[in-house]
């Protein structure tokens, strides 16, 4: 695991190489305990989504990164690691100002940072994203109601899957897909 210092560092490197190749820089998290895992998401703006190819091209692009620095004697993570690149997926985590304002509407579950004040004593708050307004994020939340956030106090959010979510996120595209079946609901 890192340190603050050192993970913003890393997020530094990172995103002028997702930059490079078109991609926004969604998250970078490190997991894993003895196992450390690197875990990046980045998304192509247009789509929110990375194909393959687009988490293999920027997977080499952050190895041949952190290769050169390491020859260099400037290794960005001197310890063994796990490099993984995703797209953010259905049920993305918001990180961003722009992530909340996006998903508008959708559910969402969010885990308050520690020391930061909660409505009514709770940590964890779910229910729709109702606005974004300038800095504050204001989310009716199930239990207590319309709550107002700010993006530095959350330590965790993500997108609940629900049956609206999954209908706004069909995919753009099919391309590479075997067959696509699709369904008429009954009313």
């Amino acid at each position: 695991m890192v340190d603050a210092t050192t993970h913003a560092a890393l997020i530094a490197l990172i995103e002028p190489e997702a930059a490079a190749l078109g991609f926004d820089l969604v998250r970078v998290r490190w997991f894993g305990g003895d196992d450390p895992t690197l875990q990046i998401m980045a998304e192509r703006p247009a789509t929110g989504q990375l194909s393959i190819d687009d988490c293999a091209a920027l997977s080499r692009r952050i190895s041949d990164l952190f290769d050169t620095l390491e020859a260099d004697g400037r290794d960005p993570v001197p310890d063994a690691y796990r490099l993984e690149v995703s797209s953010p997926g259905i049920d993305r985590p918001l990180t961003r100002l722009k992530d909340f304002a996006a998903w508008v509407g959708f559910e969402a579950r969010i885990t308050m940072a520690e020391g930061a004040a909660t409505t009514g004593g709770r940590k964890t708050l779910s229910g729709p994203i109702a606005a974004v307004d300038g800095d504050v994020i204001r989310l009716d939340d199930r239990k207590v109601g319309l709550v107002e956030l700010l993006l530095p106090n959350i330590a965790q959010a993500k997108l609940l899957l629900t049956d609206k979510l999954i209908a706004a996120t069909a995919p753009l595209s099919v391309e590479g897909a075997d067959e696509v079946e699709t369904s008429e609901e009954e009313d």
